[in-house]
């Protein structure tokens, strides 16, 4: 008995450590120093899927982001309903990745739930300019909100910016910016953040499947942008790409192949609207 009792304790924490393994690899580096950019790098985005084995899917996948929603490619919906956002403050940290700056949890701050599956939020980042594109037009920045449900599925909430008014929720976090520009692979704590903060200002969105947009181009990854373009000072932009020390005007991999995936925007019903 105590024999079995043994084998099963070892199998269970063999099958547990490959879960959790599976869930650290499917997630974004944290170390971006590996890759870069620069469309003739040697560490490129064309290079990505062959600088680690692990990576492959940055070359090979077919599932990749970022896409561009073109009308003619979007069927319009009022069955994916809306969002349903449960967030909530939480002790955080602003990290320089090495290409863009992150702003992590440490601790629960809320979740998501989607098709009855809760992923729970665990950072978020911004690439300039933005990644994704919409009938060809790419902003001038995308925020990033990286989700992760129990069993290591990701889902991300993308909102677009174009050069306007101020974005309040980046104007609370400039000082702790501006500190942390002159520290390279720096990192601070900012205190108690408010996610509910970051606002969406629609309730319409795109939802289609893709992966992260950076290395390892982990698949499957379910994505919602919000229709919604906000606005953002140049003074920010500008900010947060000088905080990295990068020597590089952009961090976003260009558009990658749709390979007939299907784009979805809901739109609310007329009694829903905004």
């Amino acid at each position: 008995m105590v024999k079995l009792s043994t084998q099963f304790f070892v199998c269970s924490f063999f099958i547990l450590l490959a879960l959790h393994s599976f869930s650290v690899r499917s997630q974004e580096v944290e170390d971006e120093s590996e890759f870069d950019y620069g469309a003739n790098s040697t560490k490129g985005p064309a290079r990505w899927g062959e600088i680690h084995a692990e990576w492959g899917a940055c070359s090979n996948g077919t599932m990749q982001s970022p896409i561009d929603m073109s009308n003619e490619r979007v069927n319009i919906v009022s069955h994916l309903g809306r969002l349903k956002k449960s967030y909530k403050p939480g002790n955080a940290t602003l990290r320089n990745r090495g290409h863009d700056m992150m702003l992590r949890w440490e601790d629960e701050a809320g979740a998501i739930e989607i098709n009855g599956t809760e992923y729970v939020l665990h950072q978020c980042h911004w690439h300039s300019p933005s990644e994704h594109t919409i009938n060809g037009r790419r902003y001038d920045l995308e925020l990033h909100m990286v989700h992760e449900s129990a069993d290591g599925k990701v889902a991300v909430i993308g909102t677009m910016y174009k050069i306007g008014r101020p974005d309040s929720f980046l104007s609370s976090l400039m000082d702790h910016l501006e500190a942390i520009t002159d520290i390279t692979d720096g990192e601070r704590a900012v205190g108690v953040i408010d996610p509910r903060h970051i606002k969406f200002g629609s309730r319409k969105y795109y939802r289609y499947i893709g992966s992260l947009t950076v290395p390892p181009c982990t698949e499957n990854v379910v994505w919602s942008i919000v229709r919604k373009v906000r606005t953002v000072t140049r003074e920010q932009v500008r900010i947060l790409r000088v905080a990295v020390h990068d020597d590089s005007d952009t961090n976003a991999r260009p558009l990658q192949s749709i390979n007939n995936r299907f784009i979805q925007l809901y739109r609310p019903n007329d009694k829903e609207e905004n």
